[in-house]
């Protein structure tokens, strides 16, 4: 669709554009900007394929602060800590540089948001696409040949990656918003359970693979989409979205295990994740949920240390609740 009809008619089917050699966004220096939150877990991934392939010098960012949320959307304010305001144009609120693109867009004003200073236009703005092409896309600027050799989508493991993204994502990433943000009874119970009976396998999954990664010795993306989820988990998701049948420290010790690894000693991960705005941005946000907008103060420390480099040494753990055992053998 031709930019002329997007802003004659409207979308809200948001923007799909891929950096790419040789095609409408070339990888340049200097033209592309990236929007992001550092409360949200989609914004997440995008974020740390920009440390771990260290395209900071590519994608220079604008952050959002993490609350209020709500008509208009997410601000930009300079004031609250690793906040900024938008380097681009100065906007003071994220729609606005949607409606610079689409002055009739009718979708949600989220992060993340790819721009081109070039074009004057929006490039991308779904994670999980910006997930699959985003490592690459500046591979032909990077100098650093081991840098550029990172890859989290290897041609041996793609089967394996495929048959997992799937249940990872609809029923861990999302699934506790879908738990969380129920209104009713059964809505939460339904969607609460199946959560579980999928961090139950991912928790043998990993195990039977030998860690340090979901895989094995690699890294995937398969970790760049869990590890803004389990990071979030017990700090915010168990108390605010009573995601309570168990946590990841208690219950899933392979799990905590690969994500104290993470936390603590993969470059990247520590330093994408913020804790003041993921707390505040759930806590201080969600007036239906949490109406006084008391945050609470743990758990401490967000995230453990004294991770067990012999993994032969864990025994995976489980939720053992009766509906989430039975809903386990149908996945």
């Amino acid at each position: 669709m031709a930019k002329e009809e997007i802003h004659k008619y409207g979308t809200d089917d948001g923007w799909h554009g891929v950096i790419k050699e040789g095609e409408e966004f070339p990888p340049e220096k200097d033209r592309y900007h990236l929007y992001i939150g550092l409360f949200c877990p989609f914004a997440h991934r995008a974020n740390l394929v920009r440390h771990i392939k260290h395209l900071e010098p590519f994608l220079p960012t604008s952050i959002v602060r993490p609350y209020p949320k709500g008509e208009p959307g997410w601000r930009f304010d300079e004031s609250y800590p690793n906040a900024t305001p938008d380097h681009l144009f100065d906007s003071r609120f994220m729609h606005q540089l949607y409606f610079r693109d689409d002055a009739a867009y009718k979708g949600k004003y989220s992060v993340p948001l790819l721009w081109d200073k070039k074009t004057n236009r929006i490039v991308n703005n779904e994670s999980m696409e910006m997930l699959k092409w985003l490592p690459h896309a500046f591979d032909s600027l990077i100098e650093d040949e081991k840098i550029r050799n990172i890859d989290f989508y290897p041609e041996e493991m793609m089967s394996k990656i495929d048959e997992i993204t799937p249940w990872l994502t609809s029923l861990i990433c999302s699934g506790v918003y879908k738990a969380g943000f129920n209104t009713t009874q059964e809505g939460y119970n339904e969607h609460v359970v199946p959560l579980f009976a999928a961090l139950n396998k991912l928790e043998k999954l990993v195990h039977s693979n030998g860690g340090p990664y979901i895989l094995g010795e690699r890294l995937t993306e398969l970790d760049l989409l869990a590890y803004p989820t389990v990071v979030r988990f017990d700090t915010v998701y168990v108390q605010h979205f009573k995601t309570n049948l168990g946590t990841i420290r208690h219950d899933y010790p392979v799990l905590n295990n690969w994500l104290k690894n993470l936390y603590h000693s993969v470059e990247g991960f520590r330093e994408s994740t913020d804790f003041q705005h993921i707390k505040e941005n759930y806590t201080k946000s969600h007036k239906d949920i949490n109406p006084l907008s008391i945050t609470p103060m743990g758990p401490y420390p967000e995230v453990e240390e004294g991770y067990e480099r012999d993994w032969s040494k864990l025994k995976p753990g489980e939720v053992k609740h009766p509906l989430v055992v039975e809903a386990g053998s149908k996945l």
